[in-house]
């Protein structure tokens, strides 16, 4: 595809001018279906059978095809020349009869190979109420497997680059209503403002709107695959009137949030006030999009320390003050398990094992508790992790502690094996370690849908919650968090850091959780080292501004 590429709008048509030898303008005019100046064959072009890889002569003008029968209308058309005929016609025809676009300039750009960029300068009309829409994507040619013709590789970001496979583009007055989302202090919380808030006010939305009042609009969204998911709004035709939606959150802890995440890939961080588990922020830096504050299930590494020290001083098998043999090494079930660069403490306590981190002190007390279901006990019943029936406002995923034995317990103690959590049920369990009793975490009111709250069993033990905030405060003085606590103002603090062994991974998961006052803050960084390294210093951030 040499040569300039040129694109033009004719009112009230698609349109696609391509350059380079052999190439046409194909429009449709109307609903008619005419094509004009078919120069170069438009959509009667067909791929001829061929062997090998993909020439770049036959993606040329499988693209100048594909384009043209695009551009056309002729979906049927569109569809034959890719390898998903069903979901492309759908797309395509869809484009017009759905999304509403009412015109469309497809410019190719510089072929690289097989692959083809393009941008679209389109309009989306509904109901009268016009806007501009711009975009870019690309199409890769491939050979199909069972035809042996060069085919446009179909995928839903072909029509728009954010659709994700059986996504949709849909125009028109959504059912829910847009909400104006404020934090606790009345002050909006727009997605422009905090960027990693996006799916979280989507889905406040998705829920919401039609419960507080409002009025639809119009716009072209992006219809999700699943039907739980939120839509999501790529352009307003028409203004709604929205109503207001009050939160938990807090502006000035969100955009401390924001601000710390945003210097760590793939970084997630929740804060909650440990007294009612109001959730103040929630940020996350992906490239996928992805609520994993939320929504995440990765193992915790050594923060979960905190559940494990609970249930050992809970049942008498530990305390602050008593010896804890921290060795270089420790097995069970077979598998030996080590201490960061076999590092040792001879005569130290629980207490100091605790804020050192060793894992060994930890393993070695699995054969006094005797009992496999002793940590997902203490879990559910003290910190309300594994019920299953935390019910936030918007979706989350609760974390999971299941009964092990052998190796896999050993694993367990120390936030490996099957265990799964994500910042909010971090930020959650440190809450109740800070206060003494669970409060599941709200973002929204349950006042305003009447949804059940979830309860634990059991308040922690005064003793127990006395014990673990101690610890907590000398890991953060003089322990493994005391470089990146040293930060924090105050003298009301305490933290626990974590890393998790993931495999495939180069690097392990970086966790970190920490309090300060009345607010618990963690993080997760995905193959950010250990916990100090990335997760730190974003929970550092985020307790400075509560």
């Amino acid at each position: 595809m040499n040569g300039a590429a040129k694109g033009a709008i004719v009112g009230g048509v698609f349109l696609a001018m391509v350059g380079g030898a052999g190439y046409g303008v194909y429009a449709l005019v109307g609903d008619a279906g005419d094509k004009e100046g078919d120069k170069g064959g438009g959509t009667a072009v067909q791929a001829e059978k061929g062997s090998g890889p993909v020439t770049d002569k036959e993606a040329a003008q499988t693209a100048k095809a594909f384009f043209a029968a695009w551009a056309a209308g002729d979906a049927r058309a569109a569809a034959e020349l890719t390898n998903n005929v069903q979901a492309a016609q759908t797309a395509v025809a869809d484009y017009r009869a759905k999304a509403y676009v009412s015109k469309a300039v497809i410019t190719p750009g510089a072929q690289t190979g097989t692959t083809i960029p393009f941008s679209v300068a389109a309009e989306v009309t509904y109901q009268g109420a016009g806007k501009p829409l711009a975009y870019e994507s690309k199409l890769t040619v491939v050979r199909g497997v069972t035809s042996g013709k060069p085919l446009v590789d179909w995928q839903a970001s072909v029509i728009h680059p954010q659709l994700q496979k059986d996504e949709k583009l849909r125009a028109g007055a959504p059912a829910a209503p847009p909400v104006k989302a404020v934090d606790r202090n009345g002050e909006e919380l727009s997605a422009e403002k905090y960027p990693s808030l996006r799916p979280v006010l989507d889905q406040l939305r998705q829920t919401y709107g039609g419960k507080v009042g409002g009025k639809s609009g119009a716009e072209l969204w992006i219809e999700p695959a699943a039907q739980d998911a939120p839509k999501r709004t790529l352009l307003t035709l028409v203004e709604g009137e929205p109503s207001t939606l009050k939160t938990y959150l807090d502006a000035k802890v969100q955009a401390a949030a924001e601000k710390a995440v945003a210097k760590y890939p793939e970084s997630s961080v929740v804060a909650v006030q440990t007294g009612n588990g109001h959730i103040l922020a929630v940020a996350n830096n992906r490239k996928d999009g992805f609520n994993a504050a939320m929504e995440g299930r990765r193992a915790p590494g050594s923060t979960m320390k905190i559940v494990t020290a609970a249930m050992l001083i809970d049942r008498g098998k530990a305390a602050a003050d008593q010896p804890a043999e921290c060795t270089k090494d420790a097995m069970w079930g077979g598998r030996t398990f080590h201490n960061l660069n076999n590092f040792e403490l001879p005569g130290a306590n629980f207490a100091t094992s605790f804020a050192k981190s060793c894992n060994t002190a930890f393993i070695k007390q699995i054969d006094s508790v005797d009992d496999d279901a002793a940590l997902a006990k203490e879990a559910r019943e003290v910190f309300g992790l594994g019920l299953d029936n935390w019910k936030t406002g918007i979706r989350s995923t609760d974390g999971q502690v299941p009964e092990a034995k052998g190796a896999e317990a050993a694993a367990e103690y120390i936030g490996q094996g099957r265990i799964t959590m994500n910042p909010l049920n971090v930020a959650s369990f440190t809450a109740t370690a800070r206060s003494g009793s669970f409060h599941q975490p709200l973002l929204v009111s349950p006042e305003l849908d009447g949804r059940p709250v979830a309860q634990a069993a059991r308040q922690m033990k005064p003793s127990v919650q006395q014990q673990l905030v101690r610890m907590m405060k000398l890991t953060a003085t003089s322990g493994t968090a005391q470089q990146t606590m040293g930060s924090v103002g105050g003298s009301d603090k305490g933290a626990k850091t974590g890393s998790a062994e993931v495999d495939g991974a180069g690097s392990p998961d970086s966790w970190f959780t920490g309090f300060s006052g009345d607010v618990a803050a963690a993080a997760m960084v995905e193959a950010g080292g250990h916990g100090s390294d990335a997760a730190g210093p974003i929970v550092a951030t985020v307790l400075n501004a509560s």
